[in-house]
Formats: C-alpha cells, structure tokens, sequence
C-alpha cells in the first residue's frame, strides 16, 4: 500500500511534469511562429518597379515605352505602318481607325499617371469569385480592371463596385456603359478585325450600323461618351500572343488562334502597373464540362468552342506567371 504522503508527491511531480510539456510546446510553437514563418506582407505595400524585375524574364525585351492606346498623331501626322494585321497589328486597317481616333481620346488619366506606385487587379470572370466576399479588398487597388460584359450591380460583395477600365470588342459590349460602370470608367476597345473600328465609328457618329461579318449582333445603341473610349495598342496582344502563348503572329487565315482578353489584360496590366494581382481566373477542367465558366451566367466551355482562345495553354501560361511572381492571385487556381 502506497501512503498517502507518497500519493500527493506523485501527483506533485505529475502536476510540475505536465506543466513543463506544456510550457515546452508552447515554447516551441511561439519559436517556430517568431523564426520560421514568414512575416505577412503589409496591405497596401507596393514598391516602384515590382513587377519589371520578373516581368523581363517573361517578355525578354521588356520596355514600358509603348503607348498603352493607340493615338491618332501615329497615323495621321507621321507614316508608321504596322507590321501585322489585326489583331496584333493595324495593317490595312488605318482608314477606319483614323476615323476613330479623331473623334475619341488616347492619353492615361492623370489620376493613373500621378500614382508613384499602381496597385492594379485583373478581375476575370470566372466562378471562383463567387460567394467569395472580396468586393471590399477589390475595389482598394488603384486601378480595376474588368472584361467585356461582366456585370457589377448585383455582385458588390464579391467583385467590388470600382471600375477604372474595362477591356471590350463589339460582340461584347452588351453591357451598360453607365449603370454598369463608374463615370470616369475608360471602355477599351480591344480590336479583332476591321469592322470592329468601323462598328463603333457608327455608334458614335450615329451612322448607319452594320449587322453582317459579327460572330454575335453587337449593340445597335451604345451611349458612351467619345472622352472615355480608348482603343488599346495592338502591341499587347501580339506580346500575349508570342511570349505567353507561343503562337505565331502571321497565322493563316484558317487558324485564327489569339489569346483571350483576359489574358491581354494581364499582359497590359504587366506594363502599367507596378503591382498586379488577379481574380476570378481559371476555368473548369476537361471533367467538368456542365460546370459554369462565369460568375453571373450558366455558360459552358462549350460556349468556347471555334472562339480560337486555347485555354489550357493560357492556364500555364498564368501558372508561369504565378510561380514567377510576376503576379499574384486573390483567388483560388
């Protein structure tokens, strides 16, 4: 029989033995917490020139000198003919696109311009945004990009409110340019083909529209003001096209492969801004084929089909981007 002396000093020792454990893990948990995991960056952080120290690696001969629009000075004032046709040049279309240009602006906000560092996101339109309450983070960056016709109202909470451009064609423009958008948002017309610069000439001129060579009826009524309508450089999507993708910029006419405004707009994001994130990018896998590819709409890959836009090929080439630092991701990919 143990006494019960002895029967307390054993439960002493116990006690001063589980209370050492304990301290010991403790410990060791702040130790690791204090030395080995990485100190979270400061929201907001942005250093000038961020993104140029990757982005060379991506696009060898990384120059921010190209103009981000087109402008009419390089057209009609001085004769610098473009190597390639649309899309990833103006050859055979600077008739149209003169036009354009006199009656539309080309110059960056000075609200963009005098920023000393450009926090900017690249909101996709894919499902993973989604009931993923980042509205509020979103709409902190300095510059908002979105694409196309993905819709705003109604999806606050998850895509944010802000807009300062928005990347679009004709078959695309299905949204409203004011309830849909700020009222310093710039409408950036991406352009595939000729009679993209001729469609929105009629718009804005009220002329007589033309319905025939669209893969879908553009809007026949657009009411956007001229001041904040650009078109964007072609030189973007020939880099998406070469760099990212590895096509080849003179295609026959059959293949017709070009990457996606999504991706160009990322690429276009490379060159402006000093940081760049993404959201809402990636689309379902070849298993999935009844899953939605947007967040506001129950469309399919299948929707994709004859568009000319590889999407697996674009998904590494964003995977590159990602494991390179290039860019970062709010979302899931």
């Amino acid at each position: 029989m143990i006494s019960k002396s002895r029967w307390k000093l054993l439960a002493m020792l116990a006690l001063v033995l589980g209370v050492m454990v304990w301290y010991s893990i403790s410990w060791e948990d702040r130790y690791f917490e204090l030395f080995y995991f990485p100190v979270p960056e400061k929201k907001g952080l942005c250093l000038h020139g961020e993104t140029e120290k990757t982005v060379s690696q991506l696009f060898g001969n990384y120059s921010r000198d190209q103009p981000i629009f087109l402008q009419l000075k390089d057209y009609f004032w001085v004769n610098t003919p473009s190597a390639y046709e649309l899309p990833f040049g103006t050859k055979g279309s600077e008739n149209h696109l003169v036009r354009v240009l006199a009656i539309i602006s080309h110059s960056i906000p000075e609200s963009i311009q005098s920023l000393k560092c450009r926090r900017c996101v690249v909101v996709g339109n894919g499902p993973r945004l989604r009931n993923s309450s980042l509205g509020g983070a979103i709409n902190k960056y300095d510059v908002v990009i979105r694409l196309n016709n993905a819709p705003v109202a109604g999806y606050e909470g998850d895509v944010g409110n802000k807009t300062t451009m928005r990347l679009f064609y004709p078959e695309s423009a299905h949204f409203d340019p004011q309830g849909e958008n700020n009222p310093d948002t710039l409408f950036v017309l991406v352009a595939f083909k000729a009679l993209d610069f001729h469609w929105i000439e009629t718009i804005l001129r009220d002329k007589k529209r033309v319905g025939k060579g669209f893969w879908k009826q553009p809007p026949l009524i657009w009411k956007a003001n001229p001041e904040q309508i650009r078109i964007l450089n072609p030189f973007f999507m020939e880099v998406a096209a070469e760099k990212l993708l590895h096509l080849p910029v003179q295609q026959p006419r059959k293949l017709k492969q070009k990457p996606t405004t999504g991706l160009l707009a990322i690429t276009l994001a490379l060159h402006l801004c000093d940081q760049v994130h993404i959201a809402g990018f990636g689309y379902p896998d070849a298993f999935h084929k009844r899953q939605s590819i947007h967040y506001y709409e129950q469309i399919t890959l299948k929707s994709m089909a004859g568009s000319g836009h590889n999407v697996s090929q674009e998904a590494l080439a964003i995977k590159r981007m990602l494991d390179m630092g290039a860019v970062k991701n709010l979302t899931s990919f």
